[in-house]
């Protein structure tokens, strides 16, 4: 199981300029995980994505995380 303080601090290391908000869709292992960074700069969605997989990509591979919702997008 991971907690979403886990989430938050794995997905800030790999892009220190985000803002992460967590959701618990279905238990702990459901997530819907929002990122917004700056590093998305001129990036198309799937490159954002990309990012967050590879930051979550041990968690994701060990099933702590089994489904994951993911919006993305640069600050205003």
């Amino acid at each position: 199981m991971i907690t979403k303080k886990e989430v938050i601090n794995l997905i800030t290391k790999k892009l220190p300029s985000s803002q992460v908000s967590v959701e618990n869709l279905k238990g702990n292992d459901h997530l819907q995980v929002t990122v917004i960074a700056s590093e998305f700069n001129g990036l198309s969605l799937v490159k954002q994505h990309q990012l967050v997989y590879s930051a979550l990509k041990e968690e994701l591979a060990s099933e702590a995380i089994h489904a994951l919702a993911l919006k993305t997008g640069t600050p205003d």
